[in-house]
């Protein structure tokens, strides 16, 4: 990254959308892609693509645009997915168990390795090959396979606590389902995922569309 410089959440999130973009077309069979084509599909303008990759470093070649293949490679590496991690799932109630089932964790390099829960009649139960442990596990586990990500999967009520305990057991990272704000200390880095705030962006969006909602006033 230039200057060691951080890139803005904003731009990051765009990245993750344009490799996703990419790795769509290579399946395709493309080998070279526009700014433009890359942008539209995404409702993302030309001047932004362009904008948000030079961030990174000059990819683009004359004539040509971007090479499919080696753009590929390098937002795989500024996004950090060129190697594996390794993942601790926490909460095993339907959502849990979903998570564990979805293979897009496993094609991108993510990891389940370990599961846990504080319910004593899921401790022990097999799951695709992985034994429910008890949340005091924790620690032993995540220094065994040097974990640093955790998804969160728990009631609400018991979110905060949870994240406490992978906090103190050297979790840097945490993607948080339950439906609560969490505090983490710096240096910790935490995403949470609502969906029932999905959900009504969503609806605000289709109301918008459909001239449906008027201000007050």
């Amino acid at each position: 990254m230039p200057g060691g410089k951080i890139a803005p959440k904003a731009v990051v999130g765009r990245v993750s959308l344009y490799l996703r973009q990419l790795e769509s077309y290579q399946r395709q069979g493309l080998t070279t892609v526009s700014s433009s084509q890359l942008g539209d599909p995404l409702s993302i303008k030309n001047a932004q693509v362009r904008k948000d990759l030079a961030f990174f470093g000059q990819f683009g070649h004359a004539g040509i645009g971007y090479r499919i293949g080696e753009l590929i490679g390098v937002l795989r590496h500024i996004i950090g997915v060129d190697r594996d991690w390794p993942l601790v799932l926490v909460g095993l109630g339907n959502l849990g168990r979903a998570l564990l089932k979805y293979r897009g964790f496993r094609t991108r390099g993510f990891h389940i390795v370990a599961l846990f829960d504080n319910d004593r009649s899921k401790i022990g139960a097999n799951h695709d090959g992985l034994v429910v442990e008890p949340i005091e596990s924790l620690g032993r586990i995540v220094a065994q396979h040097d974990i640093r990500l955790a998804i969160l999967a728990v009631p609400a009520d018991a979110a905060q606590g949870v994240a406490d305990q992978l906090v103190a057991r050297g979790i840097r990272g945490i993607l948080n389902f339950a439906p609560v704000s969490l505090l983490v200390p710096p240096g910790v880095n935490l995403v949470g995922v609502d969906l029932s705030v999905q959900l009504q962006n969503l609806v605000y969006k289709v109301q918008q569309s459909q001239g449906e909602v008027s201000c007050a006033g």
